[in-house]
């Protein structure tokens, strides 16, 4: 299987699998920095059979201090929410949002790092699965409780690789930052109280790795779009944004590229929040 194929899901193989005896189990991650709670959206109209997933209570832990404003949830958690999904031991999960992928991608990136290993976005989201013509369903889906096993507890030294402060501050590979690129130049800073970047990183924002259409870029393009920003195509990745949620979009366009980039998961709001920590502004 292509790497594509490992991480992205169309919406015409997906209407596919849902109409089979073992669909996969469809999970709904709507989440905007603005508007966190994607329920209201979810019960108005969703994919025949998903459940809704709260990224801020869900895929989070607000209870773990001094890791920026999304840490990651922990596994025991992580488990006992996936059980109330439905997922089983053997099901297959796909994720979708509504908006940039960074719900999904936020989903696609938790679940794979605490070991769920058939997880795949859908590609383009619920905007493709509307003009393809394909149908919805209003109203809460409540399914029959999962069994699923997490089998990694500590998703900070989990399935997928991450950085701390630390190992960021350390320069040993090339840093991508998904931010706008005004929060990038420290422009502007909408949300945590410093602006500016860590130095040395180059600016990729989630939204360059991603069509006008909202799916991810072929490999070709995506290439273009790192040469352009003169990265290296070889070396190793790592990727921050302002609090671990939209990195993952650069994450998941890398891996279906076939490239595997690390996550700072305290991103911006945690390296921020040290006053000992240097902070570049201005472009690259």
């Amino acid at each position: 299987m292509k790497p594509r194929d490992q991480v992205l899901i169309t919406t015409g193989e997906l209407s596919g699998l849902i109409g089979t005896g073992s669909p996969p189990r469809i999970l709904d991650v709507r989440w905007r920095l603005d508007q966190p709670d994607g329920r209201a959206a979810y019960l108005e109209g969703h994919l025949p059979g998903a459940v809704y997933v709260s990224l801020d209570d869900e895929l989070s832990d607000h209870t773990v201090t001094g890791r920026g404003r999304h840490p990651l949830p922990s596994g025991p958690s992580l488990q006992a929410a996936a059980r109330r999904w439905g997922v089983r031991q053997d099901s297959a999960i796909v994720v979708y949002d509504d908006g940039n992928r960074a719900g999904s991608a936020r989903a696609w990136w938790v679940l794979t790092a605490a070991g769920l290993p058939n997880v795949r976005i859908l590609d383009g989201g619920l905007g493709a699965w509307r003009s393809a013509g394909l149908p919805l369903e209003t109203g809460q889906v409540t399914p029959d409780p999962g069994n699923v096993t997490v089998p990694q507890h500590d998703l900070y030294n989990g399935a997928r690789p991450t950085l701390t402060a630390e190992q960021v501050g350390a320069g040993s590979m090339t840093l991508l930052d998904a931010r706008a690129p005004e929060r990038y130049r420290g422009d502007t800073e909408p949300v945590d109280p410093v602006a500016g970047h860590i130095p040395g990183a180059r600016n990729l924002p989630s939204g360059s790795v991603l069509t006008a259409e909202g799916t991810f870029l072929g490999d070709d393009e995506l290439a273009r779009q790192l040469s352009d920003r003169g990265i290296d195509d070889s070396g190793p990745l790592g990727a921050y944004c302002g609090s671990g949620v939209t990195a993952a979009i650069a994450i998941a366009a890398l891996a279906a590229a076939g490239r595997q980039a690390a996550l700072y998961p305290g991103s911006w709001s945690e390296w921020s929040s040290d006053p000992n920590h240097p902070v570049a502004r201005g472009p690259e």
